[in-house]
């Protein structure tokens, strides 16, 4: 069968795509148990480039959709989870594309990928092959990261140039800063809409309403946390965490009401408790990423 592989890397983008895209994240794993990964709601657009094999999807944040296998994935920003089989193997680059920057590099406005996921040359077209191609020939992570930002810096200065700031662009920005712990009242007020029409322009712009991207980014908050917490880390030697982490004092500092606002969170957005999320994704975790996420 061979040794068990176990690479993740993690690279900050060319300095013109900064603010555009977040991280890249590569991975390749072999070897590993046979599971399903949860693709969970964040503040990132994701698109996946893969490496050895496909990316098989059990479950859609779009419950209409099929399942299938992508060699390449972009998703919007979304509500519920994704199911991602991994049949003890798993490779790829994953690159997080923050909603303000989709019309610049995508082509479209994030609001046009709400709640979906699709195989990314329906979007972005025939060049996604000649990229995925290229990913799939470079001999390191370095130079695969490389590939990745001379096409997104083509599809960069063949767009529309640097985004725009716009009171929506603004407003998602305090959001993020702020944790998703502003008030929605006080965030309209601030950008001179009514909440309706920041309602509507969010929705259109960003995918979410900003109730619901102030939910996610929180949430997206938390569980990060979580995955950082001395109590998630594993025995030494051992396979389980060492024990419960504070979850009563991760929802305080995460701005949730209790442990049970939290918990119900988890629920919505997750389709799982904190340590069940915890316990089925500790591996991945310890080596420092969420392939997918």
């Amino acid at each position: 069968m061979g040794e068990p592989v176990d690479e993740a890397v993690r690279a900050v983008p060319a300095p013109p795509l900064r603010g555009l895209v977040g991280w890249y994240s590569g991975y390749r794993q072999r070897g590993i148990p046979h599971g399903r990964h949860r693709g969970l709601p964040s503040p990132w657009l994701t698109l996946i480039i893969t490496l050895d094999e496909p990316l098989s999807m059990a479950g859609h944040p779009d419950p209409g959709a099929a399942p299938g296998d992508y060699p390449t994935l972009l998703g919007g920003l979304h509500l519920t989870p994704a199911l991602i089989d991994i049949p003890g193997r798993q490779s790829g680059i994953q690159i997080a594309i923050s909603p303000l920057g989709a019309r610049v590099l995508l082509g479209l406005p994030a609001g046009e990928l709400a709640g979906t996921d699709v195989h990314a040359e329906d979007v972005l077209g025939a060049g996604v092959h000649e990229v995925h191609d290229k990913v799939r020939e470079a001999p390191d992570w370095a130079t695969r990261f490389a590939v990745v930002d001379d096409w997104l810096l083509d599809r960069m200065a063949g767009g529309d140039g640097a985004e725009t700031i716009t009171p929506v662009a603004e407003a998602w920005q305090r959001l993020l800063s702020a944790g998703g712990r502003l008030r929605i009242d006080k965030l309209a007020a601030d950008t001179g809409f009514s909440e309706r029409h920041l309602r509507n322009r969010f929705r259109a712009d960003i995918g979410l309403t900003p109730k619901a991207a102030a939910r996610v980014i929180r949430f997206d908050l938390a569980r990060r946390r979580l995955a950082a917490l001395p109590h998630s880390r594993l025995r030494s030697g051992g396979g389980t965490p060492m024990g419960p982490p504070d979850l009563a004092g991760l929802a305080a500092d995460c701005g949730y009401a209790d442990q049970s606002h939290l918990d119900r969170e988890f629920a919505a957005l997750a389709s799982c408790t904190p340590s069940a999320w915890l316990a089925q994704e500790f591996r991945n975790i310890q080596s420092g990423h969420h392939p997918p996420a």
